[in-house]
């Protein structure tokens, strides 16, 4: 069956010194096939899955403590580990210092 809401996990970092401050910019990253941006046109790779993007969407449904790798992936993304950069679409900090 498939749900009726859209619920995912949104991963974002930001370059401000205070990541409390309100006027602080946080900056999503993209994956190259998990739904996103609703205006992109959907990836289609049949008969295969981008399985990072594919277990994004379960996680979704679940809480962290049942997806321990999301802060594994979100520690490598802190420290803009190449590995972990190539399985984005986009990093919106290349080129700049690391969130």
């Amino acid at each position: 069956s498939i749900t009726k809401e859209r619920t995912e996990v949104i991963l974002q970092g930001t370059s401000s010194l205070d990541p409390n401050d309100p006027a602080a910019v946080w900056e999503e990253y993209d994956f190259k096939c998990k739904p996103g941006d609703l205006k992109r046109r959907p990836c289609f790779i049949t008969p295969y899955h981008y399985r990072l993007d594919w277990l994004m969407w379960f996680a979704a449904f679940q809480t962290y403590e049942q997806n321990e790798w999301i802060i594994h992936l979100a520690g490598k993304l802190l420290a803009q580990e190449e590995e972990a950069l190539s399985l984005m679409a986009t990093n919106p900090f290349a080129g700049r210092a690391p969130p």
